[in-house]
């Protein structure tokens, strides 16, 4: 098992709560009796998987301390030495994260047993309970583990002894994950960062050491599988044949076409598929008589397939998670339009170093989706290291977000049962456009069929929302500050409603309205009726399309920028030495390409991405391509000093945003960045009152 990552969240790490027993309250000389440790399931609490063991510490116990925990020395003899305990110990925790009470002291006691052992010793990671309680319960008379329990309502059977006070501060550390979660900590990082602040505040206590980067290379990512769709490697047009056809057909067609497998449409309209290997095991148990045996019979179904708009990684993933061979591959209406093989993907296996697979889209509970997401940032620090461009790494996370909120949608309507009408769940904000990083909230919507007036879909999807969206703040996605989410009744509308609201905000171009709008022009469609959500988009941005003065009122939001560049050099940061470089930067470009993709008027719905917006803009005739390209090199340099902040945060357990240490990025990157940022008035330019022209 690797050790956590510093970005692992709380509830998906491998955790062991310890406590010890021993001859004194000095860990310079006191000396070890009893080991107690239960391992944590972080989304349920402790388990039945406990450790413990008496140990002689070849030294007379003192009576003081035999007072308090009742070990003698009666009761250790015969009883293993420290350093045969300690290695049975290390056998059961491993690589867990070890958490406990003021837990230095026993890790200080450890460390000095195994030194008189002589056993190598190596650190744990861990945490300790009693900081991050002070942090988040305020004006407890003490912070003891009685008066935390006593706080939480937590019993403790075996008080005094290491297996009973092990548990203890199990259930404690549970206890305290909910509040952990309300105040933004999620990930071990931030954990560790929260405990070393009030232990530096404070001070006293034995010492854990402060949280660092803990980041070693690692094998390297293959960037080849986030860099490429399925698209790219699937073999197309699809060949398929009726059940009823004989394989016969079916090898002939493969020989034809040298692939590896066919598409079997059964007579109930459902899709499976026959391989060669299928076809080999059939001849072998039927001999020559398989070659006229029905497809039907053969085939295997239902279809497994991925979207040819997924990354390669997805398609990969799901192989291995299944163990299959082949995957039939679906465009966005779900029509299959071709297949991918593991011939197709041969060269480009790298699957030990992928990090991303296909577990969120098959991640059954919180705890597990947690567990996927919490491997983004490290798919992002690798990807960051090869060098792939920002925009390919944001359009990893953002599938990722996409894929997670289908993955809420699906469980949240199983929870509930069938829905009334048909539905549809949204994607908005940078998350929707493929461009959101790893500081990322919850912006989603859902729009349902009908007028909306009064029945069972006015009362199941707003509670399907507010599933949707508890899921996903549990998995480490944070509540929308904003209240940009499904669970909101703005955000969760009829069709009718919805085209209603949208109307309002083009026509009435109020501040607020445009932001609205603003975010839900770049959704994406990510579970449910997709025609449903086509039609409402597509109304809404054909309304905009009609309205001039809308498009200039939703430019005139990006004209108030001011550059952070000085114009004799530096920036202009706050008091932390940062500078916030969405509102300095992306708001800009972000804001011209979506104006711009409105008014270039292509038939269907506009590309997504602000890159793909900005160069239909200059095919469109309305903007030059060097200027246009000039653009898209200031959004990807942009995106990427954002990028390269947020992973280096992520590590020590620093709140992520859109701040950037302009002093930590060398003078190449200063360079870069104000290079960027004297491009980007070339945005406000192609929007501005007198050049956005109808």
């Amino acid at each position: 098992m690797a050790a956590p990552a510093p970005f692992s969240p709380l509830i998906a790490l491998d955790l062991v709560a310890l406590d010890t027993e021993t001859t004194g309250l000095d860990a310079a000389s006191a000396r070890l009796l009893q080991i107690g440790a239960v391992r944590l399931d972080g989304a349920v609490g402790a388990t039945d998987e406990v450790f413990v063991s008496l140990v002689d510490p070849g030294v007379p116990i003192p009576p003081r301390s035999t007072g308090i925990h009742g070990i003698d020395d009666i009761v250790v003899a015969g009883a293993p030495a420290a350093g045969e305990a300690l290695a049975r110990l290390a056998a059961f925790v491993g690589e867990a994260v070890v958490v406990g009470h003021s837990i230095g002291f026993d890790i200080e006691i450890l460390r000095r047993e195994a030194e008189r052992a002589g056993i190598a010793w190596s650190a744990p990671t861990a945490l300790d309970i009693r900081p991050l309680a002070e942090a988040v319960l305020h004006d407890l008379a003490g912070y003891d583990l009685d008066a935390l329990c006593a706080h939480l309502g937590i019993a403790i059977a075996g008080r005094h002894t290491a297996p009973g006070d092990a548990r203890a501060a199990a259930d404690v550390f549970t206890a305290l994950l909910p509040r952990l979660r309300e105040r933004g900590v999620r990930t071990l990082a931030e954990a560790q960062a929260l405990a070393h602040q009030v232990r530096r505040r404070e001070g006293g206590g034995e010492p854990i050491p402060a949280p660092g980067p803990a980041l070693e290379p690692g094998a390297r990512i293959d960037p080849y599988t986030y860099r490429h769709r399925v698209a790219d490697l699937m073999s197309a047009p699809v060949a398929m044949l009726d059940g009823e056809r004989p394989l016969r057909e079916a090898l002939a067609l493969m020989i034809e076409r040298e692939i590896s497998s066919t598409i079997v449409a059964g007579a109930d309209g459902g899709l499976g598929i026959v391989t060669e290997r299928d076809a080999l095991r059939a001849v072998g148990r039927l001999g020559i008589d398989a070659l006229d045996t029905r497809l039907a019979e053969l085939r295997s179904a239902p279809l497994v397939t991925v979207a040819a708009d997924d990354p390669l990684y997805r398609a990969i993933g799901r192989m291995e998670r299944l163990g299959i061979r082949h995957l039939g591959v679906v465009d966005a209406s779900g029509d299959v339009v071709g297949a991918v093989t593991t011939r197709n993907l041969l060269r480009h296996r790298a699957t030990a170093a992928m990090v991303l697979g296909d577990e969120i889209a098959a991640g059954e509970g919180v705890a597990g989706l947690a567990a996927a997401w919490g491997r983004v940032p490290e798919t992002a620090r690798k990807l960051a290291a090869e060098e792939v461009d920002p925009r390919a790494i944001a359009s990893v996370i953002s599938a990722e977000i996409r894929t997670l909120t289908k993955r809420a949608a699906e469980i949240a309507a199983a929870e509930l049962g069938p829905a009334p009408v048909p539905y549809a769940v949204l994607v908005l904000g940078s998350a929707g456009r493929g461009e959101s990083l790893l500081a990322a909230d919850q912006d989603n919507a859902i729009v349902y069929a009908g007028a909306g007036e009064g029945g069972s879909a006015e009362a199941y999807f707003p509670r399907l929302g507010e599933r949707i969206a508890a899921c996903l703040d549990g998995v480490g996605i944070p509540f929308c500050k904003g209240g940009v989410m499904a669970r909101e009744p703005a955000w969760c509308q009829s069709l009718h409603g919805w085209r209603g609201t949208v109307a309002g905000w083009i026509d009435r171009q109020r501040p607020e309205d445009l932001l609205n709008v603003d975010i839900f022009f770049d959704a994406a469609i990510v579970h449910g009726d997709r025609a449903l959500g086509e039609g409402l988009l597509a109304d809404a941005w054909g309304r905009a399309r009609r309205t001039p003065s809308f498009l200039v009122a939703l430019a005139g939001m990006a004209r108030d920028w001011r550059s952070p560049a000085r114009f004799l050099g530096g920036f202009r940061t706050g008091a932390d030495g940062r500078l916030d470089l969405k509102a300095g930067g992306l708001l800009p470009i972000v804001a011209a390409a979506r104006v711009l993709a409105i008014k270039a008027g292509t038939d269907g719905l506009p590309a997504s991405s602000t890159a793909e917006r900005l160069r239909a803009a200059a095919a469109a005739g309305l903007a030059s391509r060097s200027q246009i390209e000039g653009l898209v090199g200031a959004h990807g340099a942009i995106l990427g000093a954002i990028l390269r902040q947020q992973i280096a945060d992520a590590g020590v357990g620093v709140r992520l945003g859109t701040r950037v240490a302009t002093g930590d990025l060398g003078k190449r990157g200063r360079a870069a960045l104000r290079e960027a940022l004297r491009r980007v008035p070339g945005a406000l330019d192609l929007v501005g009152e007198g050049t956005l022209r109808f």
